[in-house]
């Protein structure tokens, strides 16, 4: 069987003649770009792809939401400080600043400064959702489904919810955290006024050419427990597994971080897939007590191989250890996708990856 027609196999139900073998390879290979090791075009080109054959990974990820987001009414300013990127937001009712600083050693960015820096920041807020508007960009989806054939699958992004959209990207922890607390009707105001925005871009996903979609939470539960995870996020993603199903494809949920105190919710939610679960030594969970933790779901659990098993800063033997470990649970019953968790870190090894391939065809057999 294929990359493509083992994880579409188990995603049906049905038992595929090995444990599927996938990989997210898009911040490895960022890093090869601006070290100039791969050319600039070099991850919407065929030889991407190419990559993944010769390295022998499945391909599913690149980060991509299938679609243009517009504000209006508003003056967006935007310029750089060395290796800080600025964007300022000027509305009628105020305006909001933030700053993502770019790290070299890393090869990444994160944000320093946050647009919403405290409760008087959500009337702002509020008038920059009410006037954005989303337009659909399908050019990659459908370059993608032309080139990945039985190399893997096409999946497209919806927008996080609402409250982790704020959480991880706009606000922070401790600007949400005072906003519930302290004005909570006015912060459950701008999450109804946040989803308004994004259930345009939400349907816009679906409707693309994906084959499978993604809310890409980032979670983890040191962020969200379940008290916050029921009151704020829970409807949003079952209401959108709910219209992706309806709609003929399979959902995802990115949930890489901790998972002791939030993965039984998550479960609960409906996802065809729990995606980039990274267990002990580097989680808080062990391997083998993920699929108990989940319950009665029949959720897929992705993932399994820390990205810093991919370096050298974990030695071969535990590597392969490791990776076996991990291959004799998944052998047991066709619930699990061999997966990084949740990436290939810049100065990951193709060798490591290369030799999962061969584990698998070893040991990834079913019993």
């Amino acid at each position: 069987m294929t990359h493509r027609e083992r994880i579409f196999s188990l995603l049906k139900g049905e038992t595929p003649d090995q444990v599927p073998w996938f990989g997210d390879l898009d911040y490895w290979a960022n890093s090869l770009i601006k070290r100039g090791l791969k050319p600039k075009d070099f991850i919407l080109s065929d030889d991407y792809i190419k990559w993944h054959r010769d390295l022998g990974v499945g391909f599913y990820l690149q980060g991509y939401f299938p679609y243009r987001q517009f504000t209006d009414h508003c003056e967006v300013r935007e310029w750089n400080e060395g290796a800080k990127r600025f964007k300022e937001i000027v509305t009628p009712v105020g305006s909001v600043r933030e700053c993502w600083e770019y790290i070299p050693t890393s090869f990444s960015e994160a944000p320093v400064e946050h647009f919403m820096k405290t409760e008087e920041d959500i009337p702002v807020l509020k008038f920059i959702y009410q006037n954005t508007r989303f337009e659909p960009d399908y050019h990659i989806a459908e370059l993608r489904r032309n080139q990945v054939g039985d190399q893997g699958v096409v999946l497209c992004y919806l927008p996080k919810s609402p409250f982790m959209h704020l959480m991880a990207l706009e606000a922070g922890v401790m600007a949400v955290t005072m906003a519930a607390l302290t004005t909570p009707d006015e912060f459950k105001d701008l999450l109804d006024t946040m989803k308004t925005a994004f259930d345009k871009a939400a349907q816009i996903a679906v409707d693309s050419p994906a084959e499978v979609l993604m809310i890409p939470e980032n979670l983890s539960s040191e962020m969200v427990g379940p008290e916050l995870f029921n009151l704020y996020m829970y409807d949003y993603q079952k209401e959108w597994t709910g219209k992706i199903k309806a709609a003929g494809k399979y959902s995802f949920i990115h949930i890489d971080g901790t998972l002791g105190g939030l993965l039984h919710d998550e479960a609960a939610v409906g996802f065809s897939v729990l995606e980039a679960l990274t267990p002990y030594p580097v989680g808080d969970m062990k391997f083998e007590d993920l699929a108990a933790t989940a319950g009665d779901s029949e959720s897929i659990i992705w993932g399994g191989i820390p990205g810093s098993y991919f370096t050298d800063c974990v030695d071969e033997e535990e590597f392969e250890r490791h990776v076996r470990y991990l291959l004799s649970i998944m052998v047991t019953k066709p619930r699990f996708v061999l997966g990084v968790a949740d990436q290939v870190p810049p100065d990951g090894l193709e060798s490591r990856v290369k030799r999962v391939s061969e584990l698998v065809k070893e040991f990834g057999k079913y019993n």
